[in-house]
């Protein structure tokens, strides 16, 4: 087991969006008139760091429906994000543990999207062995069915997408103590090396992504980043929230299948690249519309430092 750090934010609450009353009138006759029903009830879901409207819509007829929105004057990031995830979604295969899209609408105004309701739960905080092993069995059924990716879905390699990382060591070096940021810094440069593969990655595999179902099975939510690599490349991602919570992620990286014959030196490079993001974003401005994220990421950036350190008998610094 290795040593749990707290978790600094709330969890499950680390979002403030925008709720359902808060959409124009017009917006909430569309996704009404999508949905076949009025809107008996809207619950807010949120966990995650955008403000995007995402809420699990109750219809008077009792049926569920979860919907995200976001203005394209107002929130433009955030809608261009939906956008992206709603072409990404549909083009996910049959097989691929995920919600479905419904509908979309898109009126260069507001960026609507209706998802397939998926009744489950986030995995515990702290993690759980359980939750853990359910949610690599789903990535493992995600790899299968995305290697290789669909045809036709125009996807950047991990490593275009992720060209810029390594440069992140230089502000880290320069701003915090870290008797071993040069070695570090090196092993991110590396990260072409190991991250070559033909598997859609999803990049963005942690807990407030995953829903685990009553039936013992998970799907992988929130498809807006993902590209060409590595297939155990998500799998690893997925650790980190485990190992800052304190489960034994040594002994999953030595006997899971997802990550046999990846060398422990591959390991470390993609420790150090990720490590390297999180040091920089985390010292940057608290974006007033997700209050916790920094926090979030500097636990990141702290619970990989100390796993990197561990794995290669360095002493952490400060």
């Amino acid at each position: 087991m290795s040593e749990r750090r707290a978790y600094p934010a709330p969890v499950g609450r680390t979002a403030q969006r925008l709720e359902w009353q808060h959409l124009p009138p017009r917006v909430r006759a569309v996704v009404e008139q999508r949905i076949g029903t009025t809107v008996a009830d809207a619950r807010s879901q949120t966990s995650g760091f955008t403000p995007g409207f995402a809420s699990v819509l109750t219809g008077a007829d009792g049926s569920r429906h979860f919907v995200k929105a976001a203005s394209v004057k107002a929130q433009r990031m955030f809608a261009e994000s939906y956008r992206t995830e709603a072409r990404k979604l549909a083009a996910l295969p049959d097989g691929v543990p995920a919600p479905r899209l419904r509908w979309l609408h898109d009126d260069g105004e507001w960026v609507v999207l209706g998802i397939e309701h998926v009744e489950g739960r986030a995995p515990h905080r702290p993690w759980t062995d359980a939750d853990l092993t359910t949610s690599l069995s789903m990535l493992a059924t995600t790899a299968e069915h995305l290697t290789p990716p669909p045809a036709g879905l125009a996807l950047d390699t991990f490593e275009d997408a992720f060209a810029g990382w390594p440069a992140h060591w230089d502000y880290a070096r320069a701003t915090f103590v870290l008797p071993h940021g040069a070695e570090a810094a090196a092993l991110a440069a590396r990260y072409p090396e190991v991250c070559g593969g033909t598997t859609l990655v999803h990049t963005d595999v942690r807990d407030d992504n995953i829903l685990l179902r009553p039936d013992g099975t998970a799907v992988l939510c929130d498809w807006n980043w993902p590209v060409v690599g590595a297939a155990w490349l998500d799998p690893l991602f997925l650790l980190i929230g485990p190992r800052g919570d304190g489960l034994d992620v040594e002994a999953v990286l030595a006997g899971h299948p997802a990550f046999a014959g990846v060398e422990p030196e591959s390991v470390d490079i993609m420790l150090a690249l990720v490590i390297g993001y999180f040091l920089k974003t985390a010292d940057d401005p608290v974006p007033p519309t997700s209050p916790f994220i920094r926090e979030h990421q500097r636990w990141q950036a702290d619970v990989l430092w100390d796993w990197l350190c561990e794995r290669r008998g360095w002493e952490t610094g400060e």
